[in-house]
């Protein structure tokens, strides 16, 4: 296969990194500067990105176009594509809900062919090595599984349907960042009681991720009647001190879903996301 022309639109530190590692098996990876500012100029120029003047040339000489973006501007940004009457790959890599991306696809087809993109991981640089899920049309899932391939971008193809590879990254990220302003307001309060550095030691004596025991969601589920109050009393420390209780209190308002199942020792785990989903 002909090595294709690439473009990136709006290379941030995620897009610029993800792009030079696509020039690898490109023509050529481009970007269009006008309009953008001196740092996204010395970012693109520091990864060997090609500028060029207008959105225009990039779109007509492009053969795959990535779009990495900040979420709220990623459906505009596809509009603006659509509008030029891109015709070729359009890769959805931005973090954004599957009826969204569903939606672009919308936009830009029948002229372009959509995937479904999603990036789990650091940028590629300094030794991290970032997965690319992706799901849609096959042959187009193969020419960017094929434009990364031997590269610090691993690529990872999750099938035919536009969606599977967003609902992937948005799963993991509910978890992954919400989880780390658990961590702020779990410190910030122990810290206002003098007793921080007891938590952590509390803490480094676990250090498997919840995230990889689905099975406990059952047991949580269980547990949630006195679960809820507790963490009501938590959101109520957590005012005390200055600090944002909103997240506890919504995590003991969805513990609440599973009021009827109090000490069910026979719950399942499909049973008990069954009732989180339909109470």
């Amino acid at each position: 296969m002909d090595q294709p022309t690439v473009g990136i639109l709006h290379p941030g530190s995620m897009g610029a990194a993800v792009a030079a590692c696509a020039a690898t098996n490109a023509a050529a990876v481009l970007w269009c500067e006008t309009g953008r500012s001196t740092a996204s100029v010395e970012r693109a120029a520091q990864f060997g990105l090609m500028p060029v003047a207008t959105m225009s040339e990039l779109l007509d000489r492009s053969d795959i176009v990535i779009s990495l973006c900040p979420p709220a501007a990623a459906e505009d940004l596809a509009r603006d594509v659509a509008g030029h009457g891109f015709a070729g790959v359009y890769v959805e890599a931005n973090a954004i809900n599957p009826e969204r991306v569903k939606r672009i696809a919308g936009l830009l087809k029948p002229a372009a062919t959509v995937v479904d993109g999603g990036v789990v991981g650091s940028p590629p640089v300094r030794g991290k090595s970032p997965t690319l899920y992706l799901s849609g049309p096959a042959a187009a899932t193969e020419r960017v599984e094929a434009l990364f391939a031997g590269t610090a971008v691993q690529a990872a193809v999750l099938g035919t349907e536009i969606g599977k590879a967003s609902g992937l990254k948005l799963a993991y990220a509910s978890f992954q960042k919400t989880s780390r302003v658990l961590v702020a307001l779990a410190v910030g309060m122990a810290r206002e009681h003098g007793v921080d550095q007891e938590l952590i030691e509390v803490a480094s004596k676990r250090t498997d991720s919840y995230l990889s025991e689905p099975q406990y969601v059952a047991k949580t589920a269980a547990r949630a009647w006195r679960w809820g109050p507790e963490l009501e009393e938590a959101a109520d420390a957590l005012a005390a001190a200055g600090l944002p209780p909103e997240m506890l209190r919504a995590a003991a308002s969805t513990l609440a879903r599973w009021h009827e199942v109090k000490d069910d020792s026979e719950l399942t785990l499909t049973d008990a996301l069954d009732r989180l989903a339909h109470p």
